[in-house]
């Protein structure tokens, strides 16, 4: 019989999710299924993941992101070996707002990565979970979905999204078995964050982020601010009066 914790990670080749994934292993052996797009990273990570852990049992899923078909038959096909613990969904990518202003087309891509395509793979793990009345959906939002501003306002919104939906998701399950975690990440020192790096942002270390992270997940925090001086500096930025925030360059 396997006893080990019953991990699934949609997006898996990001940065943040994969030392998510390094952390809990290095807890613990546990049974970890990776979600991705591209197989050969995330062979790649399961790779490394394997080595730092031999005693886990790792599988590697290739799905469509955008596809709801695809994306309920994969839930449905991972949930049919046992019922999960832990899911985390991880994955988007940052889009150039500028770009988006000017290219409808790319403009729909990014808000349905970093938003319709999260939610629509918590959904269809909620139904699953839900007939277990066990498990935990953990979905990386950002701080960009508190407020909308014309840097990044197209992913915002779609964070923003993430972040109304998994609200109406605590709400749907509070008492219950399921439990719902809404990661809000600063900007991170990630692959996806490299242009941000190129131009000096100050960026938070991944691993440090990854921490607060599953340690959240553990504790079943309704909302991970990570790095946590976030909370407050988006709470701030929320109650600006907008005479005042439409002179403000952020």
């Amino acid at each position: 019989m396997n006893n080990k914790k019953r991990i699934v990670i949609i997006g898996a080749t990001s940065a943040i999710a994969e030392h998510c994934a390094r952390l809990w292993l290095k807890k613990q052996p546990a049974d970890l299924t990776l979600v991705g797009r591209d197989a050969q990273r995330i062979e790649r990570v399961a790779t490394d993941l394997k080595v730092r852990s031999p005693e886990s049992e790792i599988r590697v899923i290739q799905a469509e992101f955008m596809d709801p078909e695809t994306i309920d038959a994969t839930a449905g096909y991972i949930v049919k070996s046992g019922r999960v613990d832990i899911v985390l969904i991880a994955h988007g990518s940052l889009p150039e707002q500028t770009e988006c202003q000017n290219d409808l087309q790319y403009c729909r891509d990014a808000l349905e990565i970093n938003g319709i395509s999260p939610v629509l793979y918590a959904e269809a793990f909620a139904k699953e979970m839900e007939k277990a009345n066990h498990g935990t959906i953990a979905l990386i939002g950002s701080v960009a979905g508190d407020r909308g501003r014309k840097s990044n306002y197209v992913y915002g919104a779609a964070k923003g999204l993430v972040t109304r939906y998994a609200q109406g998701l605590q709400h749907r399950f509070a008492g219950s078995g399921v439990k719902v975690v809404l990661i809000k990440p600063g900007p991170t020192d990630t692959p996806m964050t490299a242009n941000l790096k190129s131009k000096g942002a100050k960026l938070a270390p991944v691993e440090g982020v990854a921490k607060q992270i599953v340690d959240g997940i553990e504790s079943c925090k309704l909302v991970i601010y990570t790095p946590n001086r976030w909370r407050l500096i988006m709470l701030t930025i929320q109650h600006i009066p907008f005479l005042i925030f439409k002179n403000i360059n952020i």
